[in-house]
């Protein structure tokens, strides 16, 4: 599938090395003013590079507007836009025509549909996400209108990483993180793992990390009980993007060799007489619903697959070979990959904005 969403669709297309990369976005309801400096910058967060850490190649990404905008405004009609791809170097990929890269997608993409585009990875190259981060931010901007702020970050890369806790900083604190080449909220962790990914990359070798994201400002309420819960959704989003591994919503994992008595989250008054809940272990969602505390969750990346380092693979006939990957890559795609998390989250509860709102017309019918 091509498609994502349910009342908020998004539509994407095209290849690493085709002319275009593109995609549809439907259902955004009309009068939506968007801020396109943002999504520009949104974009340059994820632009490959923008850094000595990530792959060299250069793309501008400038945006082709074709449909569903008008002096500024959404028009409730389908949103159409497209990328050129600019700086495409193909014949870096020549020799991979007949051979499968390892831990790449190349084996399965031909197994299904017995046709490959070797050039790049194709349809499964992360330049694919370029799509995604601008469609998330037109969400991310319907968001805004809700009261709703999310920001994701480096939580680790390798072995190094955060002190627990960083999930309950304010949003403004972690909003440090884009000040340096990891998106690390922490300086001198940052200095780090910056160093960490150099040393690595010389020695011809790749590394995975952590990331984690946070949404403040969703109400309690959203999300299904059953087969459409939000956090189902949420980890869903994340596992659609390339190099994900893992995600744990709150303390994931961790809870389960705790007792109930320590992590049931608890519940009270604030100081305005309002419930809440005075812990958060759970990660802002129960039964499969908003809470209406933070959501928090973590995405775990694995190593970047291209890597110059000899490796055993096969050739498409399936002779015995090794092979050593040539071209642009990233030896960490975690800092590129933070505003890909905010992208897909921002879908995700746009999506269930929308769906909230049905919810709300057929209370309001029945008690009428």
């Amino acid at each position: 599938m091509n498609t994502f969403g349910r009342l908020l669709r998004l539509t994407t297309f095209g290849e690493s090395h085709g002319p275009v990369i593109g995609g549809v976005l439907d259902g955004v309801p009309a009068g939506l003013e968007i801020d396109f400096e943002e999504i520009d910058n949104q974009l340059a967060r994820r632009r490959p590079g923008q850094s000595t850490l990530s792959t060299p190649r250069q793309e501008v990404d400038r945006l082709h507007w074709l449909s569903g905008l008008f002096e500024g405004k959404t028009l409730g009609t389908p949103i159409a836009f497209v990328v050129y791809n600019e700086d495409v170097c193909s014949a870096d990929y020549d020799h991979l025509r007949e051979v499968y890269r390892p831990g790449h997608a190349d084996y399965v993409y031909e197994q299904k549909y017995g046709i490959r585009d070797h050039r790049g990875g194709g349809r499964a190259s992360a330049r694919e996400t370029v799509t995604r981060v601008v469609a998330g931010c037109i969400a991310r901007q319907l968001l805004w209108a809700q009261g709703i702020r999310l920001q994701a970050y480096t939580y680790s890369i390798g072995p190094l990483h955060l002190s627990p806790g960083s999930e309950y900083w304010p949003i403004e604190r972690l909003s440090l993180a884009e000040e340096n080449a990891v998106r690390c909220p922490n300086k001198p962790l940052a200095e780090e793992m910056i160093e960490l990914i150099r040393q690595t990359r010389d020695e011809g070798n790749s590394l995975g990390g952590v990331i984690r994201l946070v949404i403040d400002g969703v109400p309690a309420g959203w999300g299904e009980p059953l087969y459409d819960k939000l956090p189902a959704r949420l980890a869903y989003a994340m596992m659609s993007i390339n190099a994900v591994k893992g995600v744990e919503i709150g303390e994931g994992f961790s809870l389960s060799s705790q007792r109930g008595s320590e992590v049931n989250d608890s519940m009270g008054l604030d100081s305005e007489g309002q419930p809440c809940h005075r812990s958060n272990h759970s990660g802002g969602t129960l039964g499969g619903i908003s809470n209406g505390e933070r959501i928090w969750l973590s995405v775990a990346f694995k190593p970047t697959s291209s890597i110059p380092q000899e490796q055993c693979t096969l050739t498409r006939e399936g002779r015995e070979t090794s092979l050593c990957v040539q071209g642009r890559h990233d030896p960490c795609v975690v800092p590129r990959a933070v505003p890909i998390v905010e992208a897909m989250a921002a879908l995700v509860l746009a999506d269930h904005y929308l769906l909230s709102l049905s919810d709300r017309f057929s209370l309001l019918r029945t008690n009428g």
